[in-house]
């Protein structure tokens, strides 16, 4: 059954053949992900065989084709799993469009087709030790010499920074460009590049098999031509790539809303208290019919936005209200959930201890939700 307006029979049998892939191959081993910290790579390559890793891919490059529609699919059901699988996500939708959208020919049939089949891994490097939504102000530099990019600083909080192989580096090409933002251009760095190494994988509180790490570029010296686009516009293409991005936040966090208030009313129907199912009393019902009602608020207005996302528009206003406005919803959800599954709610086992730890980092990931109030704010034209 189609969840979206947009949905065809297509999306449909899309949905369907993931769901029971992710039946076999993602959910019986989703534990053993948690507690080894690390989603196997074999399994990414087993979403690239069935053609899970970057559909959107033009067919020029080996790809289906398909639009984000399809990644829209892939995202909510990685994250009915788990949210360890953002990753995929973030490769799929964030990453892999940068060189869609501002690579060359020669690029592009460098790196899409690995991307596709899971030989490549992508993150993206922004986030240093000292800077995080102020993006202008990084202090990564890549000097040019000859035909290469000499590149020293450090990244950090890096999605897909241990099974990752190729990172799109957001680097200050000149660091005395003003306005500062004018000096930010984006390298793609290999793995095995001389001077690039990888720290120690970041020990998170939730989201503990996304594998998070730092990076370290030490006179690193990157090919000339593994610039994305033109020198000193990075800042302009980031922007332009985050409507996108923060999308797919708001997607995974109303996924993980609906998780939620779906499993706490199987747990009220059948947890029993003074002789009666806890959602008989009218506090749970009450407290339910609220969090239902966020719930269908957050996703009517994400299909909304997803559609406009889809036609071209410039929806930036409004994926910031999304993405500020349903990651704390679900947070608070998430709290409230755990409280309703009582003593339980605080163990393992059960599935909303995990949603409880993993949903936080939404609001501070892709621009913090006080980010997006002020992006909202100044569209208004209070900035």
């Amino acid at each position: 059954m189609a969840r979206y307006r947009f949905e065809t029979d297509e999306h449909v049998l899309f949905r369907e053949t993931l769901r029971k892939f992710l039946a076999k191959e993602a959910i019986p081993h989703y534990d053993e992900w948690e507690k080894n910290k690390l989603i196997p790579i074999s399994f990414w390559k087993k979403l690239g065989e069935m053609g899970f890793l970057c559909p959107q891919v033009d067919e020029a490059y080996g790809g289906l084709g398909l639009d984000f529609s399809y990644g829209v699919i892939i995202g909510e059901e990685m994250e009915r799993v788990g949210a360890g699988l953002t990753g995929v996500g973030l490769h799929n939708d964030i990453v892999v469009p940068y060189i869609e959208s501002f690579g060359n020919v020669e690029q592009k049939k460098r790196w899409l087709p690995d991307c596709m089949t899971g030989d490549i891994i992508t993150g993206v490097a922004m986030t240093e030790p000292g800077t995080g939504s102020d993006l202008a102000n990084i202090k990564t530099t890549a000097i040019k010499d000859g035909d290469y990019y000499v590149v020293n600083g450090q990244k950090t909080f890096i999605t897909n920074g241990v099974n990752g192989n190729l990172f799109l580096v957001v680097v200050k090409t000149d660091p005395n460009a003003e306005p500062k933002h004018r000096g930010i251009s984006l390298l793609m760095v290999e793995e095995g590049t001389l001077g690039f190494t990888k720290g120690r994988q970041l020990n998170k509180v939730g989201m503990h098999s996304q594998d998070t790490a730092e990076l370290y570029f030490e006179e690193c010296r990157v090919p000339a031509a593994n610039l994305i686009g033109v020198e000193g516009k990075g800042f302009s293409y980031l922007m332009e790539k985050l409507q996108q991005e923060r999308l797919v936040v708001a997607l995974a966090a109303q996924t993980a809303s609906e998780d939620m208030l779906a499993m706490t009313l199987d747990y009220v129907k059948s947890r029993e208290a003074f002789g009666k199912p806890i959602g008989s009393f009218q506090h749970t019902q009450f407290k339910l019919a609220e969090i239902a009602t966020k719930v269908e608020l957050g996703k009517t207005f994400l299909e909304s936005l997803i559609e406009d996302h889809l036609a071209g528009e410039d929806v930036v206003t409004k994926v910031s209200m999304a993405k500020y406005w349903i990651t704390d919803t679900a947070r608070e959800i998430s709290a409230d959930c755990m409280q309703l599954h009582g003593g339980y709610g605080y163990m393992e086992e059960y599935k909303i201890a995990r949603r409880y730890r993993d949903i936080p980092v939404a609001s501070i990931y892709a621009g913090t939700n006080e980010i997006m109030k002020m992006i909202i704010a100044k569209n208004m034209g209070l900035g």
